[in-house]
């Protein structure tokens, strides 16, 4: 099984989804408080743009990874020439 960024433990490794998500509710959280100071409200600001920008990504490209492996499931359950169970009025070829 291969292992998502963020999963294995390692210090330098790329927070997963998941952990960037939860950190863009806590700064949304906190921005939605109105306790901070404009700077660090833009700071804050900010990285969660940032981390949109990657959540946005990284959906992205785990809707590209489901895509392929429904065409690729699709093409597996495509009847081979002479199938006996399927029948001519099927519409296979």
């Amino acid at each position: 099984m291969v292992e998502q960024r963020g999963e294995s433990g390692d210090e330098d490794a790329e927070p997963g989804f998941d952990e960037r998500l939860a950190r863009l509710e806590e700064i949304v959280t906190v921005l939605e408080g109105g306790g901070l100071a404009l700077e660090p409200s833009i700071e804050r600001y900010r990285e969660g743009v940032e981390l949109l920008k990657s959540c946005r990504d990284l959906l992205g490209g785990y809707r590209k990874q489901v895509e392929e492996l429904t065409r690729d499931a699709e093409a597996g359950l495509t009847p081979y020439a002479g199938d006996p169970d399927v029948s001519a009025g099927d519409g296979q070829d």
